[in-house]
């Protein structure tokens, strides 16, 4: 007696794997076409990496070439990209002052910096970072050293003061910018203007 193997899908032998399953005929590696060159390659990467973040002409041929994809190539799709808007130095350079100021309270000099290591044009970083004027930066820096203010009370004077204009220093304000600012606060909250005078260091 023949026994019969039963499948999970029903009685009888599965099927093999490389039977077709639609009965069309499967392409050849020619008939598929030649493998994209290197200027569609280049295309295919800038769009991906693109796609919802925006990026310096810099940040993309660095990508292009740690994928390989030879300089000329990658000039001529990105000078492409930039002819129809999709790579725009200045809007990228503007778009990061406005966020990483309001996000951030970044002054010019940090952003300007942080701008250089994406590879923006020094003139386009002057023009981003313009956007910001000395009142706005004072009024940042003060907004920053109201918030951080309350932590630092029950420390002495000059450790307060190092605290807060350092915190600012770091953020890329000058040192006089971030004394002015820390030596109104704490008048404010009644600290003696004479005695600030006395604590106030050197960043």
């Amino acid at each position: 007696m023949t026994r019969r193997t039963e499948w999970p899908d029903g009685p009888g032998r599965p099927e093999r794997p490389d039977r077709p399953d639609s009965g069309a005929p499967s392409l050849s590696r020619a008939e598929q076409g030649p493998p994209p060159g290197p200027e569609e390659q280049a295309r295919a990467i800038c769009l991906r990496l693109l796609t919802g973040t925006p990026r310096t002409r810099k940040q993309l041929a660095d990508a292009l070439r740690t994928r390989g994809i030879p300089d000329d190539a990658a000039q001529e799709v990105l000078s492409r990209f930039e002819g129809v808007g999709l790579i725009d130095d200045a809007a990228f350079a503007e778009a990061w002052v406005e966020s990483r100021h309001h996000s951030r309270g970044l002054a010019r000099r940090a952003l300007a910096r942080e701008l250089r290591t994406k590879g923006v044009d020094s003139a386009l970083i002057d023009e981003a970072v313009g956007q910001l004027d000395a009142d706005q930066e004072e009024r940042t820096a003060q907004e920053l050293v109201e918030r951080k203010l309350r932590a630092t009370r029950g420390l002495d004077r000059e450790k307060r003061i190092r605290r807060l204009a350092g915190m600012l220093a770091r953020k890329g304000y000058s040192e006089g910018l971030a004394l002015r600012v820390v030596r109104r606060a704490l008048e404010e909250e009644g600290e003696d203007p004479d005695l600030l005078d006395h604590h106030l260091p050197d960043l």
